[in-house]
C-alpha cells in the first residue's frame, strides 16, 4: 500500500472536493476523517474501561478512538507494567466520541487520533501511587492536589512508558511541558539510552504553543495513515523514521480512481 503515497497530496483534493466527513455521498471515506480539531472518526472502537496496565479515568463515552490509537495504549500500558513491575496502573483520559467530532472537554480529541493519559505519579518518598487526577506538577517534578496532598512526578515509569510509545512508528506527538521533557531526557540520558531513541524523544514530545503547556498529563496523537490521508485526514509531519512514501505509479492511480468509483 505504500506505493500509493502521492495519492494524498496529488488526488484527494480532486476526489474529496469540499466532503469533509463519511455521509451518503461519500461513503468511501473510513478511519480518521479531517483535523484533529475538525474531524471525525469512524469504525471507532472503545478502549476497555481497564487492562494490562491501566484503568480510565473516568467513563462518559469519550473513549472511543481508531483501532490504532487503542492498540498504542494498551501496549504501552502494559510494556510498562511488565518493565516496572509493583506500580500503579496508567490513568487513561480522554479519547474521542464514538463517531469523534466536538467535546465539552477539549478543543481536539475529534477524529480518533488523540488521548490524555495522565502521568505516573509516587508519594514524596517515592512509593508509586495511582494518580488521583490531572496534577498540575512544577519545574522540580512536584504537584500538589486541591487539598494540598503532595506528588511526585514518576520519571522512570513516565519514561518507560515514553519508550513505549516510541516503539510505535505511528505515534506522531507526545505533548507535554518543556519542563517534565527535559525531567525525562535527562533521565533517559542518565541511563545511557541510544542517541537515535534520545532523538526520536527530543523530536516528538513538545509543548504545545496554541494550548495549556501539559504540566498535568501527556497528549498522545496518531499520524494519519496513507489510506487516511487519502480519505481526508489531515495534521502534523511525517518524521524520518515512519515509513517512506513511495512515488504513485499510473497504475496505483488507476486502482484508487476504481474504488473511489464502486
Amino acid at each position: 500500500m505504500r506505493t500509493m503515497a502521492c495519492v494524498a497530496a496529488l488526488l484527494a483534493p480532486s476526489l474529496l472536493g469540499c466532503i469533509g466527513a463519511p455521509n451518503p455521498l461519500a461513503p468511501h471515506l473510513r478511519g480518521s476523517v479531517g483535523l484533529p480539531h475538525h474531524g471525525v472518526v469512524t469504525g471507532a472502537v472503545s478502549l476497555p474501561k481497564k487492562g494490562s496496565g491501566y484503568v480510565l479515568y473516568r467513563d462518559d463515552g469519550v473513549r472511543w478512538g481508531s483501532e490504532r490509537l487503542v492498540g498504542v495504549i494498551q501496549r504501552a500500558a502494559a510494556e510498562v507494567q511488565t518493565s516496572r513491575p509493583g506500580g500503579a496502573p496508567l490513568v487513561v483520559g480522554d479519547l474521542s466520541h464514538r463517531y469523534g467530532g466536538q467535546t465539552e472537554r477539549h478543543r481536539s480529541h475529534r477524529s480518533g487520533r488523540d488521548v490524555d493519559l495522565l502521568f505516573y505519579v509516587t508519594t514524596p518518598r517515592g512509593v508509586p501511587v495511582r494518580s488521583p487526577g490531572f496534577i498540575k506538577f512544577s519545574t522540580d517534578g512536584l504537584g500538589t492536589t486541591e487539598g494540598k496532598k503532595v506528588y511526585r512526578f514518576d520519571v522512570e515509569r513516565n519514561w518507560t512508558l515514553v519508550r513505549a510509545l516510541l516503539d510505535d512508528e505511528d505515534v506522531q506527538w507526545v505533548f507535554v511541558a518543556r519542563p517534565l521533557e527535559a525531567l525525562l531526557i535527562e533521565h533517559a540520558m542518565a541511563l545511557g539510552e541510544p542517541l537515535d531513541l534520545l532523538y526520536r524523544a527530543e523530536t516528538v514530545m513538545r509543548q504545545p504553543g496554541d494550548s495549556a503547556p501539559h504540566d498535568a498529563h501527556s497528549h498522545v496523537r496518531l499520524a494519519c495513515t496513507v489510506e487516511e490521508m487519502v480519505a481526508g485526514c489531515e495534521g502534523g509531519p511525517r518524521w524520518p523514521w515512519q515509513p517512506k512514501l513511495e512515488p504513485l505509479s499510473l497504475s496505483d492511480a488507476e486502482l484508487l480512481a476504481a474504488r473511489y468509483e464502486d
